[in-house]
């Protein structure tokens, strides 16, 4: 029996994209295509898929996933990779944690608050292992080094854009006007420039741009940043970002 990738999607909730992508780096490929090149899959190789979906979650690389499938890593290493990787996990939450309480005690006494303690634990490097995968080391090590050279000011203030971009999205969202609408595209443009600023003005093909928002709804840790006001809002943020892209960058960027 044999299953087509769209009653795969339905199933699952992960998106064809994410089935093509798994596709193109040789972690599942379809069983067969049918007319069209529609996908089909049959049960072998929906077993692999539900023990990727497993493994996600541990924070394991889509490479590492691979090896784990095809017999080229024990299982115990993974497990003791992975292990590591919780470890400092937990390490940088106990920190949160930390600063969180400092934070309450000061509000609490009526004492002024230290930046530098409130935002003890808050790393932005935490998808640094991401992000050498996708766009290679010297992405990630511009990006280590801008962000040490911004200090604990500037880390408060770029926190601080954040927060505010996130809150024009949600007010965007929750209005219910169309991701192409004007009031839509001028969070989208903001948005550019943001990821652009953490980028240091690195050249930003469309293909990237519209790489970077497409995690924001395959990937739950981005999505949580835009689901506030409407479990929609990944898919929203995204599609405004492409509309401005097909509006503002060159195809040859493509």
């Amino acid at each position: 029996m044999e299953w087509s990738i769209h009653q795969v999607v339905e199933a699952t909730g992960i998106t064809s994209r994410t089935l093509r992508h798994y596709d193109q780096i040789g972690l599942l490929h379809p069983t067969r295509r049918g007319p069209g090149g529609l996908r089909y899959y049959d049960q072998r190789a929906l077993v692999r898929l539900q023990r990727i979906l497993l493994l996600r979650p541990l924070g394991l690389s889509l490479a590492d996933i691979a090896e784990i499938l095809n017999g080229e890593t024990r299982d115990i290493e993974a497990l003791q990779t992975h292990r590591a990787r919780l470890q400092a996990e937990q390490e940088r939450i106990d920190r949160q944690l930390q600063s969180l309480d400092a934070t309450i005690a000061a509000l609490q006494k009526g004492q002024p608050i230290m930046p530098k303690d409130m935002f003890e634990g808050f790393d932005h490097t935490q998808y640094d292992a991401e992000v050498r995968e996708r766009w290679g080391n010297d992405a990630a090590d511009r990006s280590n080094e801008w962000w040490s050279e911004l200090g604990d000011e500037g880390q408060a203030a770029f926190r601080q854009e954040v927060e505010d971009l996130n809150a024009a999205w949600d007010q965007v969202i929750a209005s219910g006007i169309a991701p192409d609408a004007a009031a839509a595209q001028e969070v989208a443009a903001r948005h550019v420039a943001w990821l652009r600023s953490a980028m240091q003005s690195q050249p930003m093909s469309k293909a990237m741009l519209k790489g970077i928002t497409q995690m924001y709804v395959d990937d739950e840790r981005f999505a949580a940043n835009y689901n506030r006001v409407s479990p929609a809002g990944p898919q929203f943020v995204r599609d405004a970002v492409h509309y401005w892209a097909d509006d503002h960058l060159p195809a040859d960027q493509e």
